[in-house]
């Protein structure tokens, strides 16, 4: 491995020296290490809607184009493949396998960040996750949460803010 993927920890550092210099609220919480949104948010002790799950998509626009997409949905939703597909005009779309996500995000999959440090990855926010006053995500590492505020976030990432996910349960 050469040293053009940041480790997870110069990772983390990476955000938070980001977040002082912007100014953003948030605040850490240290946890056991824990990486499946679902537990975390319960040691978080917040609602899974307010955690901010990420997960890395790879899109084929015809033979010859390959992009990548971060994801970022609320915990309780499942993300809608087909509607990042057709929002980058693709022609085939699907999860990218955990090697290439985890070389695209710069972490281990469940400590994925909700910002993108890689220029080959673009990033896209689902609009429900402005609902909640604060995002909770696991800060590059399994056991260290941020909680950031909404608007922050959205300020800092810049993410193209668009419906990608699917309704979930059955009500």
């Amino acid at each position: 491995m050469s040293g053009e993927v940041a480790t997870s920890e110069g990772l983390y550092e990476r955000l938070i020296t980001d977040l002082d210099a912007a100014g953003a609220r948030y605040r850490l919480i240290d946890h056991p290490p824990e990486g499946r949104t679902e537990v975390v948010s319960a040691m978080r002790g917040h609602d899974v809607a307010h955690a901010a799950k990420c997960l890395v998509v790879m899109v084929k626009i015809g033979k010859k184009q390959t992009r990548y997409v971060l994801a970022v949905v609320p915990g309780t939703a499942r993300l809608d493949v087909q509607a990042v597909k057709a929002l980058l005009d693709g022609t085939y779309a699907t999860f990218a396998d955990r090697a290439k996500a985890e070389e695209l995000a710069g972490s281990v999959s469940g400590t994925v960040l909700p910002f993108s440090y890689h220029p080959r990855l673009e990033l896209i926010a689902d609009p429900e996750l402005e609902k909640a006053p604060e995002l909770y995500f696991n800060a590059a590492r399994l056991d260290r949460s941020i909680a950031l505020a909404t608007d922050d976030y959205l300020r800092l990432a810049a993410p193209r803010v668009a419906p990608i996910t699917t309704p979930t349960g059955h009500g």
